[in-house]
């Protein structure tokens, strides 16, 4: 009989194992992709292509003892050699190579060069390609730093006292209401997938106060913009015992102070290879919705169209103002219009017309929503009477009320959306892995 006691230890080494540890002249074992081969003649550079990153092999005919033919391109191989300084390398050392063991080989010639630092290729293609795409170094540093803001998310909210949670997908009504919800079929009963974690964190702010959820969230709009997709994970929020709303921003504040710290210190290999420069997010402005309105208004003569929405031209508008007057490329717009926000968004006391709500704006397009919730059985009942809804579809989501809840409120993060902006890309399917839209169900 055999027992498992771990991890077992790898006789192969990686990358930082390398880095760390005292190997130069040693002989050691690597595996990984054939990223490149180029043979120089009497030398040949077989390059692989680790998680980590890239390592420099050398091929010499009379110390290697295999046919440098027998290797392809994106091959898995396990590799021997000894490993010396070589600053012109990435990270500072390559592998003099002895030996060489071919795991398993491609097929076929790839559809696309992965292997060049940029694909001159259509967003399209990289998508229906996408298992061959992002094998690509600068795709793969696209998701290492949505990797990292994760990571912020996380890390940061636990230091702050959250509970992470994982709420139900498929539900009986979306948080959001509408008709822009994914129907199903639930064993013969009508059942939508979830466009909001909404009424399930804060439920939950009854149960631990502050908690939060990284998951996907879905919305069935037939949206086929840069700026839109079917499925997204959202970073959410819900934390009770809070002041105002505000309590709520600075909460965001800090997390991406935190993230933009992080991605600062542990992403700067990806940083640099996309050429992002991080954003000072030291102060947030904040502006008031109908403020924000007149701003942009006057000082790009725009007339405005709409007193009650922001239009994505008034977005971007916002954010160049705020740019150009204060050197930020975040701003908070606070106080949207009831009518623009569900039934659970508080009014504003001082003018119902208005919530105590916001959206948070990053180089003119927003990625967060959030705001302080009504807390109060009787007020939310009474709010839903005013637009006409019946208490007894979410009975359950108005148990919570009626057995007392603290002020509290939250925000959803859009991720693939804050990423797309961090790194300056134009289209929202660049920072997707898979993205969902309302042409692609595939790969």
């Amino acid at each position: 009989m055999e027992f498992l006691t771990g991890v077992k230890k790898r006789e192969a080494v990686g990358i930082q194992e390398i880095l760390k540890g005292d190997y130069e002249g040693r002989t050691v074992k690597i595996n990984g992709a054939i990223h490149n081969i180029r043979d120089m003649g009497e030398v040949a550079f077989v390059i692989l292509r680790k998680a980590e990153g890239l390592v420099q092999c050398v091929y010499e005919e009379a110390k290697a003892d295999f046919d440098l033919r027998k290797l392809k391109e994106e091959a898995a191989v396990e590799v021997t050699g000894v490993v010396a300084v070589e600053e012109r390398a990435p990270y500072g050392f390559e592998i003099r190579l002895r030996s060489a063991d071919v795991l398993s080989e491609p097929d076929q010639v790839l559809p696309m060069a992965v292997n060049k630092y940029k694909m001159q290729t259509s967003l399209e293609a990289r998508l229906a390609l996408r298992p061959v795409s992002l094998r690509n170094v600068r795709e793969r540093a696209k998701f290492k730093i949505q990797e990292g803001i994760v990571r912020g998310f996380r890390d940061f909210l636990f230091c702050q006292g959250f509970t992470e949670i994982h709420t139900p997908k498929i539900v009986s009504r979306g948080a959001e209401g509408g008709s822009n919800v994914f129907g199903l079929n639930y064993f013969n009963k009508k059942a939508e997938l979830g466009q909001s974690p909404q009424f399930y964190k804060q439920t939950m702010v009854g149960v631990y106060d502050r908690v939060f959820e990284v998951a996907p969230v879905f919305r069935a709009e037939k949206h086929n913009t840069a700026r839109h997709l079917n499925e997204y994970i959202g970073l959410d929020f819900e934390m009770g015992y809070i002041e105002g709303f505000e309590d709520v921003m600075a909460m965001e504040t800090g997390f991406l102070q935190y993230t933009m710290e992080l991605l600062g210190r542990e992403y700067e290999k990806e940083l640099k290879m996309l050429g992002v420069s991080l954003p000072d997010v030291s102060r947030i402005p904040s502006v008031r919705f109908d403020k924000a309105k007149e701003l942009v208004s006057e000082k790009y003569s725009r007339r405005i169209k709409n007193p009650y929405d922001l239009e994505p031209e008034e977005e971007l508008l916002i954010g160049r103002y705020f740019k150009e007057e204060y050197d930020s490329d975040f701003v908070f717009v606070t106080h949207y219009p009831a009518k623009k926000r569900p039934f659970y968004a508080m009014d504003d006391p001082a003018d119902p017309k208005f919530t105590l709500s916001f959206d948070l704006l990053f180089k003119g397009l927003e990625v967060t929503t959030g705001g302080q919730r009504i807390h109060d059985y009787k007020e939310i009942l009474a709010k839903m009477e005013k637009r006409h809804m019946d208490p007894e579809d979410i009975a359950s989501y108005l148990m919570i009320f009626k057995y007392g809840m603290p002020p509290h409120g939250g925000l959803g993060i859009g991720l693939e959306r804050l990423t797309m902006k961090l790194l300056d890309e134009q289209n929202v399917r660049e920072t997707s892995l898979f993205p969902r839209d309302v042409t692609r169900l595939e790969p």
